[in-house]
């Protein structure tokens, strides 16, 4: 592989000395092309010609007919356009500089440009497009690199299923793109199969075109058992949704009470409309859910649907579970009262202690309207290295909130925290303090936090902070 420029170079020296194109560089790598086309027009400067190396060892002749593949490779990337030109022309001869002829129909020369069109156009088949497509796409970023793309489309656009199927599992994410775009443009796929490539793929651009081409592929008399389990188990969110909308489409409505409880918020907000238009009530069901009586076997997005979809009095449902075994039904009502605007400091304060980082981090969320209220010293014992991480991030999360001096004390006590990131944040928190009221008469305190953490600061800054918090000398 040419990763840099010295190697690309060193790679036309051995082209200008006839060395094979494969064996010169990986041919299936966009990378290599682009970095051979830069590599053969690179200089050394301090060489007195200012030519690159390969140019003084082995210059081209004046009539390229006679060139081999290797060096006709350096002639369709040299610095010279008529050269370039000209071995264009002679380039027909050898199919595997076809990504040459590519990179040069994206040419800052406009005749080498126009020239190489032409020959891409007319060489171009399905065969040869589903081996550059790659290629061609990587180099349509470029300026003046749409065209390219623009053959490719119209190229593909006549192959078969069996022909495009290489590019569906391409690595390249905008190549797989470009494939299934033009597979469901030209319904080449079936929708259970579409629905697979929406469940499977990891990019959710893919996921998202392949989902909606699924659903909407499905005629009156469509297997929707073929489509809709792929898609309602799929773990992409969006696909999920995709396949809980088409529940209402396929006549299924009442499975999508099985979703309401989703941990996606997109997929509840689906599962609700198609509940409703059911003539269901979602936030009944959640209620039920919430009650006492099924508690104990409750699903977490169950807790943070009520508030979604409910109203203030629902706190008082949400309330209990703040007690909950479960860490998840914990947390999310936390954020559930957060949601309501239903939070009560005193009766989430004991849950920064909890042993579940999610629900400190709700709860820590949730209390940050509430940040000065919060006993000082309470907070500040919840940072000593004794705590948990998620207790001391917790606990600092309100305190740097708080502002003040309070804020700089924790955030200098945390400098030398066992956790690193913990150690940055608090070294942020110090660098962006600005003093307030508080901090008048408590001029020595403020002297000595920040010179220990004078690392942080230059000297004129240090004395520019220490004087504006009434710090003399």
């Amino acid at each position: 592989m040419l990763g840099d420029g010295e190697a690309a170079a060193a790679a036309a020296i051995r082209l200008a000395g006839d060395a094979p194109l494969r064996s010169t560089l990986d041919v299936a790598d966009p990378d290599d092309w682009l970095a051979l086309d830069a590599g053969v027009r690179r200089v050394a400067w301090y060489h007195p010609q200012f030519l690159p190396d390969w140019e003084h060892s082995a210059p081209l002749p004046a009539d390229l007919s006679q060139l081999g593949e290797s060096r006709l490779a350096l002639a369709l990337c040299h610095r010279d356009g008529r050269i370039r030109s000209e071995a264009l022309r002679q380039s027909v001869r050898y199919p595997g500089l076809l990504p040459l002829v590519v990179i040069r129909c994206a040419d800052w020369a406009g005749p080498v440009r126009e020239l190489a069109r032409k020959l891409l156009g007319e060489a171009l088949d399905v065969d040869s497009a589903v081996g550059l497509a790659p290629f061609i796409l990587r180099v349509g970023r470029r300026d003046r690199g749409t065209f390219g793309i623009d053959v490719l489309g119209r190229v593909l656009r006549q192959a078969s299923h069996g022909q495009l199927a290489p590019l569906f599992g391409c690595p390249d994410r905008i190549v797989r793109r470009f494939a299934y775009q033009l597979a469901v443009e030209a319904r080449l796929l079936r929708p259970a199969e579409l629905a697979r490539a929406a469940v499977l793929d990891a990019d959710t651009v893919v996921q998202d075109l392949c989902a909606t081409a699924a659903l909407a592929a499905l005629g009156p008399e469509a297997a929707y058992e073929d489509v809709l389990p792929p898609l309602l188990s799929a773990r992409n969110p969006r696909t999920r949704s995709a396949g809980v909308t088409g529940l209402r489409q396929a006549g299924w409505s009442k499975q999508a009470e099985s979703f309401l409880s989703d941990r996606s918020a997109l997929v509840r907000a689906c599962a609700r409309y198609v509940v409703r238009q059911h003539g269901g009530d979602p936030v009944a069901w959640y209620r039920d859910q919430c009650s006492s009586a099924a508690a104990m076997a409750l699903p977490p997005g169950a807790v943070i649907g009520l508030a979604e979809c409910g109203s203030r009095v629902d706190a008082e449902l949400l309330r209990p579970l703040l007690a909950h075994p479960a860490a998840g039904v914990r947390a999310r009502a936390v954020a559930g009262l957060r949601i309501l605007d239903r939070v009560d400091a005193e009766q989430l304060r004991p849950l920064l202690d909890d042993p579940a980082a999610a629900v400190v981090r709700e709860t820590a969320l949730a209390l940050l309207p509430s940040a000065k209220d919060l006993p000082a010293d309470w907070l500040l014992q919840r940072t000593g290295s004794e705590r948990p991480r998620h207790v001391r991030v917790g606990a600092f999360r309100l305190l740097d909130a708080r502002g003040g001096i309070v804020a700089l004390r924790a955030a200098v006590g945390l400098l030398n925290d066992p956790d690193a990131k913990l150690r940055t944040w608090a070294g942020q928190s110090v660098q962006r303090w600005q003093p307030s009221e508080d901090v008048r008469g408590r001029a020595a305190e403020v002297e000595q936090l920040l010179d220990r953490s004078r690392h942080l600061f230059s000297d004129y800054v240090l004395r520019r902070r220490k004087w504006a918090a009434g710090v003399n000398g």
